[in-house]
């Protein structure tokens, strides 16, 4: 072989092997033009460009033919990459006490279409696992798009490497349910193509945080939600999930934040999971819950629409002071360089920003130094992002074998 063609093949190569660092860099926004593409890969401009023409042959992104100059940029204009936005999707899913939700999601984190479920969710979980399949298929034909693989987003902790749901408690399904291999199976009978994963919800929200909203940027990211009912942790180290040795690392909604509490499904009292989720914001406020919306719709309508009854603050401020002293333990622990809420938390944090500040501060050893931001999730629906990441991250490690 001759000294060109070894030189050709070697940057063919190199190129290659970093078609799956340079999507993920489009992906997650932090490559917007080829220039910073070269720079964040420590290429050369030829190989970025290669690199970035092979992501545009496979339908992943586009490279704007026209280079332009940013506003302000002084030096030689770059082309512009963008995620395709007729290219592949996964199907995700959400499965939570108050229903489901089947959504398409492309590259970069986009909603493509989505279809709300049921309101009652059965105790079998084959049965609701069938339905949103069903849903994200019917979502599929409509949209007449490729399907590369599919998500699932659970309210419980997923046993690693069974794929099983542990406790499952707000679903009435059987502990240790078989989630991911009942998933898998619907997906297959669907026709949907690519593989599927499970994951629990907090943990995937968080997932999504950190790419693609309020965690990017962070190296240590707690992210901390509650939904419909409970409340859940999770932790991106590095820009991975730390899901301990088993799956089960972070379930901070069994931490004690009021030892003569509320009795908690785990048979302890006072736990983050009763004491601060919309059933206890809707108990304190003396609000009956009704059937008609979602507990968490609920406490939202409350909180935005009646603050300023005695009794709504109140429950507000009891709530806040729960979470605080649960966030304050969880940053002794931790140590994290950034907080992120979802859920009711958010609007509880938006509600009273400064005396969660305060509580988390004023308990927590590191807090006294500087403080840990403390902000808002902000992406919607961020546990079916979460649940789109898993799906898609194979496509991001290895885009030809993925897509072959």
């Amino acid at each position: 072989m001759n000294g060109k063609a070894t030189t050709a093949r070697t940057r063919l190569e190199r190129g290659r092997s970093a078609l799956g660092p340079a999507l993920e860099l489009v992906h997650t926004g932090r490559a917007p033009t080829r220039a910073v593409l070269t720079a964040e890969l420590g290429v050369t401009r030829a190989t970025a460009g290669a690199v970035a023409a092979e992501l545009e042959a496979l339908g992943l992104i586009r490279v704007d033919s026209r280079p332009t100059a940013a506003a302000g940029h002084q030096g030689r204009p770059s082309h512009r990459l963008a995620i395709d936005d007729t290219g592949p999707v996964v199907l995700a899913a959400q499965v939570h006490a108050d229903g489901f939700r089947a959504a398409l999601i492309s590259l970069g984190g986009h909603m493509v279409a989505t279809a709300p479920g049921c309101v009652t969710v059965s105790a079998d979980p084959a049965q609701v696992l069938g339905e949103v399949v069903q849903a994200g298929a019917g979502l599929l034909r409509e949209s007449g798009r490729r399907c590369v693989g599919a998500g699932l987003a659970v309210p419980s902790a997923v046993a690693e490497p069974e794929g099983t749901a542990l406790n499952p408690l707000h679903l009435a399904w059987p502990a240790g349910a078989p989630v991911r291999d009942i998933f898998a199976a619907q997906v297959r009978a669907a026709g949907i193509e690519g593989p599927s994963f499970t994951g629990n919800d907090v943990n995937l929200a968080a997932l999504a945080e950190h790419r693609h909203g309020a965690g990017r940027g962070a190296q240590h990211l707690l992210c901390v939600a509650t939904g419909h009912r409970g409340v859940g942790g999770a932790l991106v180290l590095d820009g991975r999930l730390h899901t301990g040795s088993s799956g089960l690392a972070l379930e901070v909604g069994h931490l004690t934040v009021n030892p003569e509490g509320r009795p908690c499904h785990c048979g302890s009292r006072g736990c983050l999971d009763v004491e601060a989720d919309p059933l206890a914001f809707l108990t304190a406020a003396g609000r009956e819950p009704g059937p008609e919306v979602s507990l968490l719709q609920q406490s939202r309508e409350l909180l935005r629409g009646e603050y300023d009854d005695p009794g709504v603050r109140a429950a507000c401020e009891e709530l806040i002071d729960r979470l605080g002293l649960g966030l304050a333990g969880l940053v002794n622990i931790l140590n994290p360089d950034r907080i992120i809420l979802g859920g009711l938390h958010r609007e509880l944090l938006d509600a009273d920003p400064e005396r969660l500040r305060a509580v988390v501060a004023d308990r927590s050893l590191w807090g006294r130094s500087g403080g840990v931001p403390i902000l808002p999730c902000s992406l919607d629906h961020n546990s079916l992002v979460g649940a789109a990441e898993l799906a898609w991250q194979p496509v991001l490690d290895d885009p030809l074998a993925a897509l072959a």
